[in-house]
């Protein structure tokens, strides 16, 4: 019996430190995204801390060959991954506070590489070890025969990959979509506890009062800790609304002074989607998606755009804009997170019923329609996470094969003051496709929006169609066409292109961060 329970306690360790790796990410989602850089420093130094695990766990065994050295340390790992996200606010909000530069882009992503390392280092490393030592250990209180070492060792093997199997799936799937991250760290802590406190029974057939402490303090914690936002909202900012979906950790704000509505997602740096019930234009990025169109040839008419497809619907901002100057025309909507819908229906006013939300993976869903469009619009891009099969030769065909004659797709691109990397890689990308490309950078942001045309086209037809716009039917269309019509840049595409077979999306945006970690004042 001792035996087959020994198999359980090492199918819920391996469980239990596959389903902690994943909440990592989702943990420090919250601070820093989940780019590349932040994947790498929790796959990295979790592997780190098992290796140190086996070794310690080995050499621990043959010290102390005893079950209940083995169930006291699975206690303590059960303990301690209990306490990460209890404690996680206040280390990861100090950590991004010390090294982010919030006042660009190029300083989020110093604070994006260091903040996560030390926030993992700090949490992560001694439950994370322990979880190591439950293998090896388990290994050498298994083996009671020489003859049978390698069948308890690929017993144990297979059981801990099985439980990791479990692990890695249940979290994502189930866990983290129905509790959050909190209660999902609290979840499998408590399996691992129950089943090591089981363990602990049966080998003894006493308990140790003391060993009650822990599980009495990881609640007290929790009554304290959980009643409270899982990140505290801007200055001047009230809370309306916040939940860890699948995907994201949405917050919905309210500006105190002036009544404004913002959807904030994972770190809370800057803003998906704006909202207030008297203001639909609001002079930022959502604005330079009414233009697009307007580089056709002159005259081009606000009655010419026939329908939009969204791509990173978000709290629908785009759509509302598109609604108030071009009437009920049918919008397709594409957002991969339902909650950010259920969110947004609710606190920002995304009950236009000309609107058509399709909750799925943006490329997927847009392949899955069967119309033709007269804008195609995408604001899925945000430095440093960046969906690289949203940027590529083969996915701008899709494109271009579901435009009308005169359609035009729209892009939102990110950049930091001096490296435009990214958006001249997506320009010499977009020039593969079709045949012209215009560029405009956002007034007072980080952002460059790229608009490429179904047919060659030139600078000098936004501003004729802008000379024939009655601004006093379509006052929104006119203030974005004259804002968009004096931030006009030239195109200078690179001879990076992205396709589906090579799209160093990520390569690029981590080389950013790698330069400004080297040198603040990159060239």
């Amino acid at each position: 019996m001792s035996r087959r329970y020994l198999y359980l306690a090492v199918f819920t360790s391996g469980m239990t430190s596959l389903a902690v790796e994943l909440s990592a990410s989702r943990l420090l989602g919250n601070i820093y995204g989940t780019s590349n850089l932040v994947w790498a420093n929790v796959i990295g130094l979790m592997l780190i801390y098992l290796t140190v695990g086996y070794f310690i766990g080995g050499r621990w065994a043959d010290r102390s060959p005893q079950y209940t050295t083995f169930y006291k340390i699975m206690l303590w790992a059960a303990f301690l991954c209990g306490l990460i996200p209890l404690i996680a606010r206040p280390i990861l909000t100090a950590v991004a506070s010390a090294v982010n530069d919030l006042d660009n882009l190029s300083g989020m992503e110093a604070g994006l590489a260091l903040g996560s390392f030390g926030s993992i280092l700090i949490l992560f490393s001694v439950p994370v070890t322990l979880l190591g030592c439950v293998s090896p250990f388990a290994i050498r209180l298994a083996i009671k025969d020489a003859d049978d070492a390698g069948t308890v060792s690929g017993n144990i093997y297979a059981i801990s990959t099985l439980g990791s199997i479990v692990g890695t799936f249940t979290p994502v799937l189930f866990a983290i979509p129905a509790l959050g991250t909190t209660r999902t760290f609290l979840l499998y802590a408590g399996l691992l506890f129950g089943v090591a406190l089981g363990g602990y029974l049966l080998t003894t057939r006493r308990l140790d009062a003391r060993l009650l402490l822990m599980p009495l303090s990881i609640g007290l914690l929790s009554a304290i800790i959980l009643n409270g936002p899982m990140r505290p909202a801007p200055d001047h900012m009230r809370l309306l609304y916040e939940k860890d979906s699948a995907y994201n950790l949405i917050q919905i704000v309210e500006d105190e002074r002036d009544g404004m509505r913002y959807l904030l997602l994972n770190e809370g740096q800057g803003y998906h989607s704006q909202w207030h019930p008297e203001q639909v234009y609001f002079q930022r990025t959502w604005g330079y998606f009414l233009i697009g169109p307007y580089f056709n040839a002159s005259p081009y008419t606000p009655d010419d755009v026939q329908n939009i497809a969204i791509i990173g619907l978000a709290g629908g901002t785009i759509a509302r804009q598109y609604t108030a100057v071009y009437g009920d025309i049918p919008i397709d909507g594409i957002e991969i997170d339902g909650e950010i819908i259920e969110a947004s229906r609710k606190y920002l006013g995304m009950t236009m019923p000309n609107l058509n939300v399709i909750i799925q993976d943006g490329r997927y869903a847009f392949n899955q329609l069967d119309k033709r469009y007269s804008v195609v619009g995408i604001d899925a891009y945000r430095v440093p996470y960046v969906p690289w099969h949203l940027t590529t030769v083969e996915f701008f065909e899709e494109i271009r094969d579901k435009l009308t004659d005169n359609g035009v797709v729209v892009i939102n691109v990110g950049r930091t003051p001096s490296d435009r990397r990214l958006v001249d890689a997506m320009a010499n990308t977009m020039l593969h496709v079709f045949p012209t490309v215009h560029a405009m950078d956002v007034p007072n942001s980080l952002n460059t929006i790229l608009v490429a045309t179904r047919q060659p086209t030139v600078e000098t037809n936004l501003a004729d169609n802008f000379a024939l716009l009655d601004r006093v039917t379509y006052p929104i269309l006119g203030d974005a066409l004259e804002t968009a019509t004096q931030t006009l840049v030239p195109v200078t595409p690179s001879k990076t292109l992205f396709t589906d077979d090579h799209a160093p999306v990520e390569q690029i945006i981590d080389s950013m961060v790698i330069d400004y970690l080297l040198n603040r004042n990159t060239p």
